[in-house]
């Protein structure tokens, strides 16, 4: 029996396109519930009820932990109340589901002046601008507050301590 290339080549092209059913669909949906938790959870944020929507962000993801925008809202309370450092984790949390997501590579940029970190908030900056082709609210937004924080006095915590020169320091007599 002689076998041609081209019936060779036949045969590949059908086991692959009869594979081709078996492989696994992106499931990027988020649950329903999630969502209608999400909703709850901002007319909860809108009434500046802090308290009841960090409970039904939480929940929300709960429901679905691919729930991205439930941890920019959760980001954005923990700002509001002045914790920057939890803002940033969560905004993390956020871009490790999506890194290319404009609102929290902002809001973390801005979470960021708040906790005096500039020179990190300017590399999100640089970032929104690579990933926005034209001009976006979010580079607006976090070049203005980047801008803001220019005008500010540096706070004692935020200022860079001198490192301390050799021979500077008085000479240490030992008594007997």
């Amino acid at each position: 029996m002689r076998f041609s290339p081209a019936a060779i080549a036949m045969s590949l092209v059908l086991a692959t396109v009869s594979s081709a059913g078996y492989s696994q669909s992106a499931d990027v949906e988020i649950k329903a519930r999630s969502v209608e938790l999400m909703n709850q959870g901002e007319a909860a944020q809108n009434a500046g009820n802090f308290v009841l929507a960090t409970d039904l962000y939480e929940t929300a993801l709960a429901v679905d932990p691919r729930n991205g925008s439930a941890f920019i809202a959760l980001a954005q309370i923990a700002r509001a109340e002045k914790l920057p450092g939890k803002a940033i984790r969560l905004y993390r949390e956020a871009l490790i589901l999506d890194p290319n997501n404009l609102d929290a590579l902002s809001g973390q940029g801005e979470a960021l002046v708040q906790r005096g970190a500039v020179e990190k908030a300017k590399i999100n900056l640089s970032r929104i601008e690579t990933l926005c082709r034209t001009r976006c609210d979010q580079t607006d937004k976090l070049a203005a507050v980047i801008k803001e924080s220019e005008k500010m006095p540096v706070m004692s915590a935020q200022a860079v301590t001198p490192k301390p020169q050799v021979g500077d320091e008085e000479p240490v007599t030992e008594t007997p």
